[in-house]
């Protein structure tokens, strides 16, 4: 993180907390842009794509975003947050690559899961949307607080010519200073938000009123219990005939593939609450609410190994 002064009545020209994270993020996106030839930031339409993507128009404006963005659409995206997505793409003129898991199963190159979910496919679109656009950098919203494997990622993280993953091979970050030097074939994944939490992401919304889609708040909605998480029904594989359908107050934490994504009880409807609320919790949001980083111990760290985000 960046040592940057804090902000106190002896002191009130130091940034403030929020403002030493932005610098930071704004840093380490005009680094990009200076050592590589063709970044892309991944973009879904989930509130910390969303916060990456102001930090970036923030840090070339009053020139357009030089990255193109990239989503991996697993084909059960919640339509909220892809309408989401349609509608900044449109708004800030922005150049929008869809990396399609429907597509890859029609072609016989993936197949669906027993359990429906489509998260752990995005791996192979994603690797090949990465070298049929030549993209050397990659933008992602992971954060250390999130996970465990994603604690142990560096800001500039290096991927083989296969997209893999390697800890071994992280490499030393002192002072921010990062080293996006890779072979013919490898490519950095890049992650602005690293040392933010879920309560910075949120109060930075609040600070700058950024605009989510509405799942993020508190709203009636048709969900069935399944492993201990609230379920949106769908087209994927819920409910099964056991599994009954009501309809609750809930929002979500996150945002991901329908069918691993979970909802939670909340009548928090402003941010002012959602705020209160994540201060008092004592889970991440993945770990309350994302099936698919339960599937094992490790899950998460062996799909990175495999070219995961």
């Amino acid at each position: 993180m960046t040592d940057s002064p804090v902000r106190t009545d002896d002191n009130p020209f130091a940034l403030s907390h929020l403002d030493a994270l932005e610098a930071e993020s704004v840093h380490i996106f005009r680094e990009v842009a200076g050592e590589f030839e063709r970044p892309v930031i991944l973009f879904s339409g989930g509130k910390d794509s969303i916060v990456m993507l102001h930090l970036a128009l923030k840090a070339f404006a009053p020139a357009p975003v030089p990255f193109a963005l990239l989503h991996v659409d697993t084909g059960h995206n919640f339509p909220e947050v892809i309408e989401y997505r349609d509608r900044t793409v449109a708004q800030h003129g922005l150049r929008l690559h869809v990396a399609s898991v429907q597509d890859f199963i029609d072609r016989g190159v993936l197949r669906e899961r027993p359990d429906g979910t489509r998260n752990p496919l995005q791996t192979v679109p994603l690797l090949d949307a990465i070298g049929s656009g030549k993209f050397d950098a990659v933008f992602g919203g992971g954060r250390r607080d999130e996970e465990k494997a994603r604690a142990k990622e560096r800001v500039f993280s290096l991927r083989d010519e296969f997209g893999a993953w390697d800890p071994r091979r992280q490499r030393p970050e002192l002072w921010s200073l990062y080293n996006g030097r890779h072979a013919v074939g490898e490519h950095v994944r890049v992650f602005p938000l690293s040392n933010w939490t879920e309560l910075d992401v949120w109060q930075y919304i609040e600070r700058e009123e950024i605009a989510l889609p509405e799942i993020y708040y508190a709203h009636h909605r048709d969900v069935f219990r399944r492993d201990g998480m609230w379920l949106t029904a769908g087209e994927w594989g819920g409910p099964k005939e056991h599994e009954t359908v009501e309809n609750r107050l809930v929002r979500y934490r996150t945002v991901g593939d329908m069918s691993c994504t979970g909802a939670v009880d909340s009548d928090a409807g402003t941010i002012e609450a959602v705020i209160a609320e994540i201060a008092a919790s004592r889970l991440t949001e993945r770990g309350a609410t994302r099936a698919d980083d339960k599937l094992s111990e490790a899950a998460m760290e062996d799909r990175k190994r495999e070219g995961y985000f």
